[in-house]
């Protein structure tokens, strides 16, 4: 979402451009009888374009619904989101954001949680696991993106509050769209009745030529740098293997209906490879071993010029399925079933997301998304780790290895977990040098 004055018309098309289909009506409150005369308050945490998105969506799902918090770790961002939600609004009065209501810094997220009865987590993913555990232990219904956590102690911690968000009857749904989107739904559904066989192989792809870089500016301490340029730095992102393609790879585990056993790869940086690019690769190659024996090659890269392709394709014992143009084909490439209708025809998954979760808030219904994000963002760790040391990672090594990127506290007095050398440089992982710890 950009933060000049947009229009309600202007904003839609810019949120069609950016999510590929039209935002979709609310759901009719007579699906939501349990807590239909209750307004319910919204806490942002995370400003930057998916936070006030999917505020935006929240805002739509339901009617009574008002966003009374907002939290960032910038004075700007969160300034530039609550004008840019309001602007799409256009005085309509659900946005009751006081400015004692506004928090920034690395705090902020309680105050705003403790504001609300259900929270939007956007932040970097780093911060996700801590942001989390706090809503879920003060019974907030939650709306996290995805991924959940960049490293394995994060995972576990997302674990073990998705067990206690369950105890607690509260409803968590993750930014993982495809869930929620028809065609893959349909397919899925398909697939389990057992058009194309037993799944055996597949290929998944987030192919693309990167997206954006911030460069450093005059007067920035190194910490507000790395949080700004976010996407360039492990601690905060994960790498773009876990920060996007972590779609595609959950996709396969959802497909196949179970979560790899081990993943052997390679990556590197060739074309990303400057000071403003951190220290994350711009290439990624994985293959996925399931405990059913299906192999699944990952692949995705960050490099202007090449192949773009972002889709999944599995293979059966009788035939195989492609996602991204919604067709199943026998053996010999004969078609089978063509989805129907195109991208954009069906309803906006994104929004659907939070129609969902406010419907089955107002019926006293329970969503737990959180478990399995746990487990595909476990997945594309695994796939970094592999890709980073160049040996084979196995599920247990990596659920259960000593390795937290992201510390438990920040202040803005804080150094950064990684800092450059005298050239402006960081530490690049090289496979075959670069290792690991596990627990016993």
């Amino acid at each position: 979402m950009k933060h000049q004055k947009n229009s309600r018309r202007t904003f839609i098309a810019t949120a069609t451009l950016a999510t590929g289909g039209v935002l979709a009506a609310p759901l009719p409150l007579d699906v939501m009888p349990g807590l239909r005369n209750k307004k319910l308050k919204l806490a942002l945490v995370g400003c930057g374009g998916r936070g006030s998105g999917a505020a935006v969506q929240a805002l739509t799902a339901d009617p009574d619904v008002e966003l009374v918090a907002m939290a960032d770790a910038f004075q700007d961002r969160l300034e530039g989101s609550l004008k840019a939600i309001q602007e799409h609004f256009e005085g309509e009065r659900k946005i009751k954001v006081k400015e004692k209501n506004r928090f920034v810094g690395f705090d902020a997220y309680k105050k705003a949680i403790d504001a609300a009865d259900v929270v939007i987590l956007t932040t970097p993913p780093g911060f996700r696991p801590y942001h989390f555990e706090y809503a879920i232990a003060n019974d907030k219904h939650v709306f996290m993106e995805k991924p959940v956590a960049t490293d394995p102690v994060g995972i576990r911690k997302v674990m073990a509050t998705a067990q206690l968000a369950k105890q607690k009857q509260l409803n968590v749904v993750v930014g993982l769209q495809r869930h929620y989107q028809q065609k893959y739904i349909t397919l899925l559904e398909r697939v389990r009745k057992g058009e194309i066989g037993t799944i055996r192989a597949g290929q998944v792809y987030w192919n693309d030529a990167g997206v954006w870089v911030r460069k450093r500016q005059a007067g920035q301490t190194e910490l507000e740098y790395q949080m700004r340029n976010w996407y360039y730095f492990n601690w905060l992102c994960g790498d773009h293997i876990l920060e996007q393609h972590i779609h595609n790879i959950d996709v396969a585990n959802w497909f196949i209906g179970e979560y790899p056993k081990e993943a052997q790869g390679m990556g590197g940086r060739q074309v990303r490879n400057g000071v403003d690019h951190g220290e994350i690769f711009d290439h990624h190659f994985v293959e996925f071993t399931y405990p059913s024996g299906a192999v699944i090659s990952s692949q995705c890269r960050h490099q202007p010029g090449t192949m773009s392709r972002v889709d999944e394709v599995f293979h059966g014992t009788k035939g195989s399925v492609t996602l991204g143009k919604g067709v199943i084909t026998a053996m010999d490439g004969t078609p089978q079933f063509s989805y129907p209708r195109k991208w954009g025809e069906d309803p906006n998954p994104y929004q659907v997301e939070h129609d969902r979760l406010f419907a089955s808030i107002r019926s006293g219904g329970v969503i737990a998304d959180a478990e399995n994000a746990a487990k595909s963002t476990l997945t594309a760790i695994m796939g970094r780790m592999a890709t980073y040391s160049g040996k084979k990672i196995t599920w247990e090594q990596a659920l259960n290895a000593n390795y937290q990127l992201m510390p438990e506290t920040m202040s803005w007095d804080s150094t950064p977990p990684v800092v450059p050398n005298a050239d402006g440089r960081y530490t690049i992982p090289q496979p075959g040098k670069t290792t690991f710890e596990y627990n016993e």
